[in-house]
C-alpha cells in the first residue's frame, strides 16, 4: 500500500467522522421553572384529665387514709392547674368534705383531700390558691391525691360515698 493511499483513507475517515457528528442527534437540555409552596400548621393548647377512685378502708372511729390519682395530659409546654371541687355533700367545703349515706344526706362522714402525703396542703378548685400546677409534656402526668378521714367521728354504720370532680384549667 502506498503512503498516499493511507493519507487518503485518513482524510476520508475523518470526513466520515465529521459528517457523523454533524448529523448525530444533539442532547436536549430540559427547561425548569420553580414556585414556592407555603406550609403552615397551628398547634393549639389542649388538655384532658382522668381520675381513679379513692376507697377508704372500714372506718372504726380512728383516722384512715387513702390515695387516688388524677392524670392530666396536656400538650407540650402548656401550663395547667388541676383542681378538685368540694363534692356533693350538703355544706361541704374545701377543708371539710363529706361522704354521706345514700338516701340520708344529713348523716355525713367528714374527710379531706390533700396534695401532699403529710396532709397539710388542702387540694381545692381555686386556681392560684389551692390547685396543683404543672406544665404539659404531651404525655400523661399522674398526680397523687391524698385522702384522710379523721378519727373520733360518731356516725351510724352504712356505705358512705361522695363524688369529686377533677378539673384541669389551661
Amino acid at each position: 500500500m502506498k503512503l498516499s493511499s493511507l493519507k487518503n483513507i485518513s482524510v476520508a475517515g475523518c470526513s466520515l467522522f465529521a459528517a457523523a457528528l454533524l448529523f448525530a442527534p444533539s442532547p436536549v437540555f430540559a427547561q425548569t421553572a420553580a414556585a414556592t409552596m407555603p406550609v403552615s400548621a397551628t398547634v393549639t393548647a389542649s388538655c384532658t384529665i382522668t381520675a381513679t377512685a379513692m376507697a377508704f378502708a372500714a372506718y372504726t372511729n380512728i383516722a384512715i387514709t387513702s390515695t387516688a390519682t388524677v392524670t392530666p395530659t396536656c400538650s407540650n409546654t402548656t401550663p395547667y392547674n388541676v383542681g378538685l371541687d368540694v363534692g356533693t355533700a350538703t355544706g361541704a367545703t374545701v377543708t371539710t368534705r363529706g361522704m354521706f349515706v345514700t338516701g340520708t344526706p344529713g348523716v355525713v362522714l367528714n374527710y379531706g383531700l390533700y396534695s401532699d402525703a403529710g396532709f397539710t396542703t388542702v387540694w381545692g378548685p381555686t386556681v392560684g390558691t389551692n390547685t396543683v400546677a404543672g406544665t404539659g409534656s404531651g404525655a400523661a402526668q399522674a398526680l397523687t391525691v391524698y385522702g384522710q378521714v379523721l378519727g373520733g367521728q360518731l356516725v351510724a354504720p352504712g356505705a358512705y360515698t361522695d363524688t369529686i370532680t377533677a378539673t384541669v384549667t389551661y
